[in-house]
C-alpha cells in the first residue's frame, strides 16, 4: 500500500502552544519539533511581529501515535468545533481515567467513562480548545472472548 501513515492535524487560532502544553501534561505527549511562523524566511511570506510566535507546525508523539499541530494564518481563522474526533486507545483503564480527567479540565465531558457493550471502558470529551476526543480501553480478555 502506498499510504505509510495517517495522522490527525489539529489547527488552532493562536492557541496551539497552549494546546501542546495541555497535551504534554494531560497525555504525556512528547513534542518532537516545533516551527514558528517567525522561523520561516520564505519569499512572499511576511509575518507581523505579533504573529511570529504562532506555531506553524509541531509534531507530538502520544503513545505510538503522532498528532500534528498548527495555528491558522491570522487572517484565516478556523472553526473550533467539527465532526472529527481524535481516538486514543489505552491498555490500562486507571491510567486512561487519569488522562481523561486531565484533558477534560477546562473542557466538557460529552460522555463520561463507562463500560460498554463492546467490552471496553469508553468516554468522550471536548478539550478546552474545542478538540473532540474518544478514550477507549478494552477490558482484559475481551479479544480472547471474540475469538
Amino acid at each position: 500500500m502506498a499510504i505509510t501513515r495517517l495522522n490527525p492535524y489539529l489547527i488552532f487560532n493562536g492557541t496551539a502552544e497552549k494546546a501542546i502544553k495541555l497535551y504534554e501534561n494531560a497525555l504525556g505527549a512528547k513534542t518532537e519539533n516545533i516551527t514558528r511562523f517567525g522561523d520561516v524566511d520564505a519569499p512572499g511570506m511576511k509575518v507581523s511581529p505579533e504573529n511570529k510566535s504562532r506555531v506553524m507546525h509541531a509534531m507530538l508523539r502520544i503513545g505510538e501515535g503522532v498528532v500534528m499541530v498548527s495555528d491558522s494564518m491570522p487572517d484565516r481563522p478556523v472553526r473550533t468545533e467539527g465532526n472529527v474526533h481524535v481516538a486514543v486507545n489505552f491498555s490500562d483503564a486507571a491510567e486512561m481515567a487519569k488522562k481523561f480527567d486531565a484533558l477534560a479540565a477546562g473542557g466538557k465531558v460529552t460522555m463520561p467513562l463507562q463500560d460498554t457493550f463492546w467490552d471496553a471502558t469508553f468516554g468522550m470529551l471536548t478539550d478546552a480548545f474545542g478538540v473532540q476526543w474518544m478514550f477507549n480501553c478494552e477490558k482484559k480478555g475481551a479479544r480472547s472472548k471474540a475469538s
